[in-house]
């Protein structure tokens, strides 16, 4: 057995490992729904703030939120995340997952009313990142 060290794996070989880690996975998760949605608040033809998710068995995990600086405090990323909410609660969804860096939306989630799981310091050099979750039924 030989151990080798790849300082730039390519886009095959890593979907060599996730296949792999898919297949041990598929008894425990395999039959559980998991599905991608978003919600985009548009200009005409341009977005100008979005959020994307994911729906995975009966929770909400969010991945991003975006609100243009030139509406940005006006209330759009709040109307997003309770859209979305109120969606994932139509899915069968309890719970809602976020994570957010110290520079980013800490005090957004939590006047939201995510609560904070976990925090990682210094992360990745300086700042902290922070995983929320929140029930929403």
């Amino acid at each position: 057995m030989d151990f080798e060290l790849d300082l730039a794996p390519s886009e095959e070989s890593i979907n060599e490992i996730r296949s792999g880690l898919v297949e041990h996975n598929t008894p425990f998760l395999g039959g559980i729904d998991r599905r991608k949605v978003a919600y985009y608040v548009k200009d005409g033809e341009r977005k100008v703030a979005g959020i994307t998710a994911e729906v995975f068995g009966e929770w909400l995990l969010i991945n991003f939120l975006w609100v243009d600086k030139s509406i940005r405090g006006g209330g759009v990323g709040a109307e997003l995340i309770h859209k979305l909410e109120s969606y994932a609660v139509s899915q069968g969804c309890h719970s809602c997952m976020v994570d957010t860096f110290s520079f980013q939306a800490k005090p957004f989630y939590e006047k939201l009313g995510y609560q904070c799981q976990m925090a990682l310091e210094n992360y990745p050099i300086s700042h902290s990142r922070y995983f929320f979750t929140k029930r929403i039924v």
